[in-house]
């Protein structure tokens, strides 16, 4: 009997053995926390990729249009057009101003001293790459020691797991000594009726020993589930310090201002050294590649605007016109002023950028459209400040004649209110320095 257990209990322990690989492995690898809790690299943003991209050139810079090349051909010169007329509309100029068509402004997200600042206004930079950061030297010794804690949990935990597994394969003494048998020694008859009378001879049924030691399978029972206790209270200890370290990396991010999109610093609301508390501005983050004009529209104005309409704006900058999209129609006006805010799209490469002004012509529907002559910009000529076109007459001879010029349209065009009828022929381009009785040269005639 004693080798049978002896080789039972052996046996029992082989298995607990091989069952308790694995976690062994794992509780014991060098690093119990997992490698996804490896402390990060103190200054990981000041790697390189951190540096301005480059810096803006000046964004109000433009190429001066070129001179328009004059042609006189057939006799006349500059070519002679017919004036046509238009269908137009009232129009009423709005001004605005240039915006980004995206930006942030970065603030703290946690209390502590400004180190380090990526660049200065203007410098430009992709996503994902670090702005400004804080301070973290408390966080990461809090880090540390929470990893600490989590490297003797998880020594807990292992050790929980094993204690189970040898409860299960191995139940102890209690056990043990119930199944063991019965010793023969006793002599006489009075020894041998005793042990009759208390239920001797051994087995399951043995009432003697059921009421010394207790049922075997109860006390195995509690004493199983008593250690998976141990190991639960342990599992949860550990995926308590997991919480933790996964809250202190939260904090280390929030202690970086990351660029949300490709774009420009375009102010630094503080210096490397400067004291923020949650919620204090750091920087003005914008995009200027793609820029709109902000428009505050009068609400009598709205029904003559629907989105993706173009509208004919002129920049600031030079005098420029082009061609903006109405990008978005705010749903409420203003309860003060009763405008209503209006986005509009500008082409790409466009001069200029954020806060510039820009004046827009915006279509009154309540307005009837009349029929007025149009003709190309190129063709006026001013006169000190009055405008005028050089008009063919019936004898091909060109005669300068004042108009009165109105709103300027899409492609280079500009409505005349008085001074030309349509039908009349005008000199497109005219020479500088032409009169009514300019006369073509000889190279002018070949």
């Amino acid at each position: 009997m004693n080798r049978h257990r002896m080789l039972r209990s052996g046996f029992g322990f082989l298995l607990g053995m091989v069952w308790s690989l694995p976690l062994l492995a794992a509780g014991f690898d060098g690093n119990p926390y997992r490698s996804g809790y490896d402390y990060p690299p103190r200054d990981e943003y000041r790697r390189q990729d951190s540096r301005p991209l480059e810096r803006s050139r000046n964004p109000y810079g433009f190429a001066p249009p070129r001179a328009r090349e004059y042609g006189y051909g057939g006799g006349a010169p500059g070519g002679v057009i017919t004036v046509v007329s238009r269908q137009i509309g009232a129009k009423v100029v709005i001004g605005g101003t240039v915006i980004p068509y995206r930006e942030v402004t970065l603030t703290a997200q946690l209390p502590g001293r400004v180190e380090f600042i990526a660049g200065e206004e203007g410098d430009r930079f992709r996503i994902n790459q670090v702005l400004v950061a804080l301070d973290d030297d408390d966080l990461l010794a809090k880090r540390r020691q929470i990893l600490a804690e989590l490297q003797a949990t998880t020594y807990g935990y292992t050790d929980a797991r094993l204690q189970y597994a040898r409860e299960f394969w191995s139940p102890g003494e209690k056990l043990a000594r119930y199944f063991e048998p019965q010793r023969s020694g006793s002599a006489g008859l009075f020894p041998s009726m005793f042990e009759r009378f208390f239920g001797g001879g051994g087995g399951y049924n043995d009432t003697w020993r059921a009421w010394r030691y207790g049922n075997p399978w109860i006390e195995r029972q509690v004493d199983l589930y008593s250690r998976g206790t141990h190991v639960g209270q342990a599992s949860s200890r550990v995926l308590a310090m997991r919480a933790k370290i996964d809250e202190i990396d939260a904090k280390l991010i929030d202690t970086r201002s990351i660029a949300p999109f490709d774009g420009v610093i375009l102010k630094k609301l503080v210096e490397v050294g400067d004291t923020v508390q949650p919620g204090q501005p750091l920087i003005k983050y914008a995009d200027t590649n793609d820029l709109q004009i902000r428009l505050e529209v009068p609400a009598r104005l709205m029904p003559g605007l629907h989105l993706d309409m173009i509208l004919p704006a002129t920049l600031d900058v030079g005098d420029m016109q082009v061609n903006a999209r109405v990008a978005q129609i705010f749903p409420v006006a203003d309860s003060l002023r009763h405008t209503v805010t209006v986005k509009l799209d500008l082409p790409q490469g466009v001069p200029g950028g954020p806060g510039m002004y820009a004046e827009v012509a915006i279509p009154d529907a309540s307005v009837p459209e009349s029929s007025v002559p149009v003709i190309p910009a190129s063709a006026i000529v001013w006169r000190g400040s009055l405008p005028a076109v050089f008009v063919v007459t019936e004898g091909g001879k060109p005669s300068l004649r004042l108009v009165r010029l109105g709103q300027k349209l899409e492609q280079d065009l500009v409505a005349v209110l008085s001074g030309l009828r349509a039908g009349e022929r005008i000199l497109a381009s005219p020479p500088p320095g032409m009169n009514s009785n300019w006369v073509p040269r000889t190279s002018d005639k070949r």
